[in-house]
């Protein structure tokens, strides 16, 4: 029943996405051919809740059936599910970075690094806030995971985890989708808009650690001639 809820609330969003996307970078009177691929294409899934593409390869998550991914634009399809090492069937986004692959699943944030040949899956225990990863994102070593228990972010590929909630100031810990830009954070939550800049050290306390350095180093040298 939770994970219908969820699925029907990010089918609605994927639609107007698609939409809005489709209206902003095609003029009205273009022509589309269309391409439906499905579980007889190769699909995990006929129900695809989310979806990532970079150059040939195509990531697609779907609803209990795993992630889908073609390294052909879609001439080939090869799933990975539970049987691979995904936390769960029911993917409900996907990112990807070079050879890493990250798959926000109901049952924790799945990461290859490998092009999908081995996973390591994040959960509560892991120190996310949520099992239900409703989205990801990445970049660089920074690992951002949108769950039903807050916004989990990881500076160092998933080794440490912080979780932002409600307590912290987002507009709700039910969490659906995050973006970063820079030292910007977006969490779309079920509250809102959450909108986070991490704090940068202010120029006189750089000023004052550089002078620090700068006389620790005089000092040091100082005694050595002494010496």
């Amino acid at each position: 029943m939770v994970a219908s809820k969820y699925r029907d609330r990010l089918l609605s969003h994927l639609v107007i996405a698609v939409v809005l996307a489709a209206g902003a970078a095609i003029p009205a009177h273009a022509q589309i051919t269309w391409t439906n691929y499905t579980t007889g294409s190769g699909l995990g899934s006929d129900t695809v809740l989310g979806v990532y593409a970079a150059g040939s390869t195509i990531y697609a998550a779907t609803f209990g059936g795993g992630l889908s991914v073609s390294p052909d634009n879609g001439t080939n399809w090869t799933t990975y599910t539970t049987g691979s090492g995904l936390g769960s069937d029911l993917v409900f986004n996907v990112y990807a970075a070079g050879s890493t692959i990250y798959a926000a699943t109901n049952g924790g944030l799945s990461i290859s690094t490998n092009n999908g040949a081995t996973w390591t899956n994040y959960t509560t225990g892991s120190g996310l806030g949520g099992d239900f990863v409703l989205d990801v994102y990445a970049a660089g070593s920074t690992i951002y995971a949108a769950t039903d228990g807050g916004l989990s972010v990881s500076p160092d590929n998933g080794t440490n985890w912080t979780n932002y909630t409600t307590g912290s100031g987002l507009g709700a810990d039910s969490v659906y989708g995050v973006y970063a830009i820079g030292s910007t954070i977006y969490a779309a939550t079920t509250g809102g808009l959450s909108v986070g800049v991490q704090a940068v050290p202010e120029p006189s306390t750089c000023a004052m650690a550089l002078a620090g350095l700068a006389c620790g180093g005089y000092s040091l040298v100082r005694r050595r001639k002494q010496a």
